[in-house]
């Protein structure tokens, strides 16, 4: 992932000088880009401010879904006025005037002056028709984890705390020997992840033709 503030290092000391806030593992784009981005017609997300993605990977949700897995390729501060048609392009409209009024309707104290983050991500996988040809639907069991997460789901309280640990732990095998002592007992996180799956389906967080068994 590469970071550009501008060239001239005015502009650079200018942009160190803002408020930053970041972005975690998950990416939250309107419902109405949604068509954009799985055209592959919107390539990039504008935020207003200096926001700074702490994971070159994400997860990309949108209308109460979840959309698939991007990477962050690169993130550019501009000035709204130094904004240009090629950004308007990749953000899926047709002209840097159009992302202006876009950007308005969202923060309508936007000003020409102010900053705005550019997040370029390309799509790797996408998650909204995800298939059976294994037991995690095609999805990495620490991907399962951290959806089922983010969303209200019926998990118990022990199950939600199995699933952090697995996202500490990053591997189920890691996890089984420290937690329960043993590569055998692996079933049960499986399981654990094998219900989130199930529930994220049937709420229609993740879509697919297929319905998952416990």
């Amino acid at each position: 992932m590469s970071e550009v503030g501008t060239s001239e290092r005015g502009r650079k000391d200018s942009v160190s000088r803002q408020k930053v806030t970041y972005i975690g593992r998950h990416l939250m784009i309107q419902g109405k880009y949604l068509d954009l981005i799985l055209s592959g017609k919107k390539v990039t997300t504008i935020r207003y401010g200096i926001v700074r993605p702490k994971f070159q990977e994400v997860i990309i949700h949108s209308a109460g879904k979840v959309i698939g897995k991007a990477i962050i390729k690169r993130v550019t501060y501009k000035k709204v006025k130094d904004l240009t048609d090629e950004d308007a392009q990749k953000d899926g409209f047709s002209n840097k005037q159009e992302l202006i009024r876009e950007l308005k309707k969202t923060y309508p104290d936007l000003k020409y002056g102010d900053y705005v983050t550019i997040i370029e991500f390309e799509l790797v996988q996408r998650f909204d028709n995800v298939s059976d040809y294994d037991v995690y639907c095609g999805l990495n069991p620490l991907d399962i984890a951290r959806i089922a997460l983010r969303y209200d789901i019926e998990l118990t309280d022990e199950e939600k705390s199995l699933l952090r640990e697995l996202l500490a732990k990053k591997s189920i095998r890691k996890l089984a020997i420290e937690k329960f002592g043993s590569l055998n007992r692996r079933w049960i996180i499986r399981k654990v992840l094998r219900k989130a799956l199930r529930l994220l389906i049937e709420k229609g967080i993740l879509s697919t033709s297929m319905k998952t068994g416990t």
